[in-house]
This record gives C-alpha cells, structure tokens and sequence, in this order.
C-alpha cells in the first residue's frame, strides 16, 4: 500500500482474541446459513445470528482501535456495510435466502480482492 499507515496499536493476547472472535463469527455464519436455507425455525438459529452480529462488531471495533484509519478505507466500509445487511437479514424474515447469498458473495469477492483495492482511502485527510 502506498502512503502513510496509521500507527497500530496492540496488546498482548490480541492475535488469539482476534482468532476466537473470527472463530465464533464462522461458526455464527454456519448456523445462519443452516438455518435459512434449510428452512428452520427462526427460534432454532437465531442466536447464530446474533452471534455473528455481535461478534463482527467486536472484531470491527477492534480494526478500527487497533488503526485509526481503518474507516477511511474500504475494508472499514465493506465489514460495516457487511453487518449492515446481517442485522437486515434478521429484521428481515422474506428476504434472508436473497440477503445469505448476497453477504456470502460479497464477503469472499471482497476478502479476496487485491489489498490495492481493499485497502483504498475513499476518505482523505485535510
């Protein structure tokens, strides 16, 4: 990436909470994905979606203290806009098997894309 980076924070252990919470957020993803497309009862899988909510605002809060600048690139924008559609997907009973496949495939399209363009600033400094 070209330009300045923003001075990372750390501590100690934060690679591992990192990793618990991505952990807790796939397997949030899997109980979603069972329960929409398998048709399950809402009551059955919910809480995997609260999982995933809440454990992606906690990894998105931790991005974003860890670097500053996390919100002027795209990626800060595309994991808000990520959780956006996951909290729509729960409110959102008739569009969640349209809401499941649009997240997924946005997800790897995105977390797979060159670092030129997820780390791009939209928002620049003064």
């Amino acid at each position: 990436m070209k330009g300045k980076r923003d001075h990372a924070r750390d501590f100690p252990g934060k690679r591992w909470l990192v990793n618990l919470l991505r952990a807790a957020h796939l397997v949030g993803v899997v109980g979603i994905g069972a329960g929409v497309l398998g048709e399950v009862a809402e009551s059955r899988w919910f809480g995997f979606g609260l999982a995933t909510l809440v454990s992606g605002l906690l990894i998105l809060s931790l991005d974003s203290w860890t670097r500053p600048s996390y919100f002027r690139e795209l990626a800060g924008l595309a994991v808000a806009g990520k959780l956006l559609l996951v909290g729509a997907l729960l409110a959102w009973p008739a569009q969640r098997n349209g809401l499941f496949w649009l997240i997924l495939v946005f997800s790897v399209l995105f977390a797979h894309a060159p670092a030129s363009l997820r780390h791009a600033v939209w928002l620049k400094r003064n």
